[in-house]
């Protein structure tokens, strides 16, 4: 998976698997893979204003995760 550096306080790279639906997150506090997640929510990350205020919305407590 290739990871794209992002402008953000919190996160510096996110990648996303759209086979296997998975969303990894590159925080400055480490690294997680998201599980399941639609390449919707992948888009719409990409394209939020605030990084950090998108995944806490739309991704933190509604997806499987693990740190990798």
């Amino acid at each position: 998976m290739n990871l794209v550096p992002v402008n953000s306080s919190n996160l510096s790279a996110v990648g996303y698997n759209s086979q296997s639906k998975v969303l990894r997150i590159v925080f400055n506090s480490g690294t997680y893979d998201y599980f399941d997640v639609p390449q919707g929510v992948y888009d719409g990350l990409m394209s939020a204003p605030s990084k950090g205020r998108y995944h806490h919305a739309f991704i933190k407590n509604s997806y499987r995760y693990a740190r990798v």
